[in-house]
């Protein structure tokens, strides 16, 4: 395990805008509680808490990676109206201390995605 720091910075804040999740039409996630997480050099990525995703479009998949800074990713595949993408989504089930936040959030791969939006 990694700690966050200088040489890898990583912040989650509260995003003030609402967030919509689209694939093939369908709305897989939409909430005003998204928390953004910024590291380091990555674009910043969007988590959604689970209560606000369609988890009846989401399906486990075998896949699994770890993060040295923030423990072990579990994927799902997404579907929306007819519309697959396999791992495009993911969550940190139980996510090392320095990113605690992130637990009980999926976050989506915007290219797997028809959009990701932020709302006013």
């Amino acid at each position: 395990m990694k700690e966050p720091g200088p040489d890898h910075p990583i912040a989650i804040v509260p995003h003030p805008k609402r967030v919509r999740v689209v694939l093939g039409g369908a709305i897989v996630a939409e909430t005003d509680a998204a928390l953004r997480l910024e590291e380091s050099v990555y674009p910043p990525v969007f988590y959604v808490p689970r209560t606000d995703v369609a988890m009846d479009l989401l399906a486990p998949s075998p896949r699994r990676t770890h993060c040295p800074y923030k423990g072990e990713a579990t994927y799902f595949g997404v579907s929306g109206h007819g519309k697959e993408m396999k791992d495009a989504a993911w969550s940190y089930e139980t996510p090392f201390p320095a990113v605690a936040p992130i637990a009980g959030h999926i976050a989506f791969d915007r290219a797997k995605m028809d959009a990701i939006e932020e709302l006013s």
